[in-house]
Parts: structure tokens; C-alpha cells; sequence
């Protein structure tokens, strides 16, 4: 792990590609003790500056705390896949619910429900080079924008504006908001977000949604 900002601290990135690039970067404090006070997690998000930081509250018991750099979230997509095969725990504890985690290969995958992500708008384009073309609309609005690249094989391109304000004008990629697609579209997905992350999904049972996809260590 490296020291950043006076805590120890592990970067993996998440959803990376096929190629193993790109992903989003995800700050993991395993030792959520030594940062207690929610002002003070609040603060090192944001000083930290990734779309979002987990704490972990219990290793064993895999529960977690959320933070983007400007508000906690009871649940979200790319911090519980990065923080479960840091982990390699069989569930995680976020303040959404119980989120059960599995390895399949090389890919990580989680287990949540789409209304433990409310609030983003999604967004459908004609096709994939309307949505490469898209300016980054100004904050507001918590945008997915998507188009089929194969509607056939649920082949989906897409990008997410979070439009917080808080210095994340896209990010590379968003389990919560593909959660939240495949709900929509109730099918499962194969998904290219940003520069070139991919994002699996699978709808099951009784609401239950899986996200998956590729994890890599950048710093620990």
C-alpha cells in the first residue's frame, strides 16, 4: 500500500478492458479506523479526487463506507467489484444493503438491486458516434448516455456525466448506472464505457442484478 495524505491507501482500477487498460481508478482505505469521522472521510475523497474512495469498516465482514469527492453513497457500482476482489470476501455490507460477491475467471462480480441507485437520467443515442461526439453537459443532471452498438448480442456503448459539480465531469466507469440500464432494458449487457472500460451485466431473480468485470492493482 502506499501513504497518501497521512492514510494507508490501495488504487486498484476497475472494469478494465480487454486489453487490460483503462478502468476506473478506485482509493480503498482498508483501515477505515484510522479515518473515523465521516467530515473527515468526506475531506480525504475529496482530497484524493477519485470518482470515489471506499472505507472498510470490516474486513472480514466486508463492510464499507462510500465516498465520492463530494457526498457518501449508500451504494455504488465500481468501489464494491474493486473492493471485492481486493477483499476476496463472499459479501460486502454497504448502507444500501448486502451486495454478494463472486470471482468467475478473470472477472469480478457483484450482486445488487438497481433502486440502491436512484437519481440518473438514462440517456439513449442512435448510435455509438453520437454518443463518442457528446460535449460534457454541465452540472445537474446525473446523465448515462448509451447506444446499441449490437443490439442483437446487448452490445452497448455508453459514457456517464455525473454532474456534481465536484471536479468528475465523466466517468470512465459506472456499475451503479449499468446496474441501472440493465434493469431497464432487462437483458443482459456487455457494455464499453469512456475511454474503453467494459462493464458485464446479468439480470437474475427477485430484482437482483449482476455487475462484473475486470480488476487490476495500480498501488498496495
Amino acid at each position: 500500500m502506499s501513504e497518501t495524505v497521512g492514510v494507508r491507501l490501495d488504487v486498484v482500477r476497475v472494469f478494465c478492458g480487454p486489453d487490460g487498460r483503462h478502468g476506473n481508478q478506485l482509493g480503498v482505505v482498508r483501515d477505515g479506523a484510522s479515518v473515523p469521522g465521516a467530515a473527515d472521510r468526506q475531506q480525504l475523497a475529496a482530497e484524493l479526487g477519485y470518482s470515489e474512495t471506499v472505507f472498510v469498516d470490516d474486513d472480514e465482514r466486508g463492510v464499507i463506507d462510500i465516498y465520492t469527492p463530494s457526498v457518501r453513497l449508500p451504494f455504488a457500482g465500481h468501489p464494491c467489484v474493486g473492493t471485492a476482489w481486493l477483499l476476496d470476501v463472499p459479501e460486502l455490507r454497504t448502507p444500501a444493503g448486502l451486495v454478494t460477491t463472486r470471482q468467475d475467471g478473470e472477472f469480478t462480480w457483484i450482486t445488487a438491486r438497481a433502486e440502491w441507485a436512484p437519481g440518473r437520467t438514462l440517456r439513449r443515442f442512435a448510435s455509438p458516434d453520437e454518443v463518442d461526439a457528446l460535449d460534457v453537459p454541465p452540472p445537474g443532471e446525473w446523465i448515462y448516455a448509451w447506444a446499441w452498438q449490437d443490439e442483437a448480442a446487448g452490445r452497448v456503448r455508453a459514457r456517464a456525466f455525473p454532474g456534481r459539480g465536484d471536479g468528475i465531469v465523466e466517468d470512465e466507469a459506472t456499475g451503479a448506472a449499468a446496474l441501472c440500464l440493465t434493469a431497464h432494458l432487462g437483458r443482459a449487457l456487455n457494455i464499453t464505457q469512456g475511454v474503453g472500460s467494459q462493464i458485464l451485466t446479468a439480470p437474475g431473480p427477485s430484482g437482483l442484478i449482476e455487475v462484473g468485470g475486470r480488476v487490476a492493482l495500480v498501488s498496495g
